[in-house]
């Protein structure tokens, strides 16, 4: 049987020193400028083990969490309260609920093709109410292009994962390879190398306009050459 690479502990275990800090940061500096209303509904797409679900929750907002992993969603329902609710689907599936904003965090998307992200923004449309906003935090292909860094190792709590990176057919791969136990394991993650003009072709087809761009989690302006992220701010128009 394949093990799945996201429902496995390593997976934890190599992404467990992410920026909690910054991230809560960042969460905070997009509810100041989209400024919505306490008790609003909000979808987290995308939303793992469901930490930023939580977190938005604690901030007073109505707050359901998707994610395509079982094992994700069963830790995740260990925090669910009145206000809080997980449901494992995958992004492309509609969960026939009206929001006032819909989340997607981290890059975690483009993982499959343009089909699969159409079909993904379709349903972010669908789900979301007149006026509502999805907000999309990606790479920047340019960037990631510019310095990337094709070989690493590193060395946690024992284990020393092997990482590869390069970039086939406008993805960028990444092999992981360890051994525990005894036992070798390969994994490999990838995610398509999309740019402003992908995400604009996804939106106007699905009743969504762009209002807001930035290029980092202090939310400065997008510049190409320049920022780490790109981060987008769109609302769906009255139909």
């Amino acid at each position: 049987m394949k093990l799945n690479w996201f429902d496995t502990p390593y997976y934890k275990l190599l992404y467990k020193n992410r920026n909690e800090k910054e991230a809560r940061l960042f969460i905070d500096n997009i509810l100041k400028k989209i400024n919505i209303r306490p008790n609003s509904k909000i979808l987290d797409l995308a939303c793992g083990t469901g930490r930023h679900s939580i977190y938005l929750s604690k901030k007073g907002f109505d707050v359901v969490g998707i994610d395509q992993s079982k094992k994700n969603i069963i830790t995740a329902k260990e925090n669910e309260n009145e206000k809080l609710i997980f449901i494992q689907q995958e992004m492309t599936k509609d969960i026939n609920m009206q929001f006032n904003a819909i989340f997607n965090f981290f890059t975690s998307f483009g993982y499959v093709d343009h089909k699969y992200n159409y079909n993904t923004i379709e349903n972010i449309s669908k789900n979301l109410k007149k006026g509502g906003l999805f907000i999309i935090d990606f790479l920047n292909q340019k960037i990631v292009k510019k310095n990337l860094v094709e070989y690493e190792e590193k060395n946690i709590e024992n284990i020393n994962f092997n990482i590869h990176r390069y970039i086939e057919n406008n993805y960028i791969f990444k092999e992981i390879s360890f051994e525990h136990n005894e036992t070798k394991y390969n994994f490999k993650e990838k995610v398509m190398l999309l740019d402003l003009k992908d995400f604009e072709n996804y939106f106007n087809k699905n009743n969504l306009k762009i209002s807001d761009i930035y290029g980092d989690y202090k939310l400065s302006s997008f510049d190409i050459n320049k920022s780490p992220r790109l981060i987008l701010i769109s609302k769906k128009n009255p139909a």
